[in-house]
């Protein structure tokens, strides 16, 4: 499968359980054998449950794309834009990627390429500067696509995921 057979969407209410379920099994996919199982459990309990998802759609200074191999099929992947929330200075025009997960099986189809350039096309039209987000430093995957696709380490910050503290990059890149 390519990521051009993979459509991509404005999530709206509705499809909190999709994101909740592409969030919890991306997690798993990426962190299993990093984090211990429990940090991996409790960390989706927390931050990939419907409720979290629903909140972040219902919030108006979110932004959530849903990608699936059809409209209403199988949800694969999704892009987050959020106000930023991160350990480094940020200005009011800039924008932070909270994440961009995609399965496993469609890693180097370019559906992670398709999810950024959403996110740098509503950026711009939405009048933003910037893009920030933080990744694992571990995850020389996932530091290795960002640093293709133009960010740059801006500073690091503290992570907590299931009780445990990681250190992540925090990346930028201008819109």
């Amino acid at each position: 499968m390519d990521a051009q057979t993979v459509t991509i969407r404005r999530a709206v209410p509705g499809d909190e359980a999709a994101l909740a379920l592409v969030g919890a099994a991306s997690f798993l996919e990426s962190y299993a054998g990093v984090v211990d199982g429990r940090g991996i459990i409790r960390h989706c309990q927390e931050r990939h449950t419907p409720a979290v998802y629903a909140r972040a759609l219902a919030d108006p200074s979110h932004g959530l794309w849903l990608a699936e191999i059809a409209p209403g099929a199988a949800p694969v992947g999704y892009l987050h834009l959020a106000p930023p929330d991160l350990p480094v200075p940020t200005g009011p025009k800039d924008v932070e990627i909270k994440r961009i997960y995609v399965l496993s099986r469609l890693h180097g189809s370019g559906l992670g390429r398709r999810l950024v350039m959403t996110a740098l096309d509503h950026a711009r039209a939405e009048g933003h500067s910037n893009l920030v987000l933080g990744v694992y430093k571990g995850n020389t995957r996932a530091l290795a696509f960002y640093g293709r696709a133009g960010f740059e380490a801006l500073g690091e910050r503290s992570f907590d995921v299931g009780g445990n503290v990681y250190c992540d990059w925090v990346m930028g890149r201008a819109v």
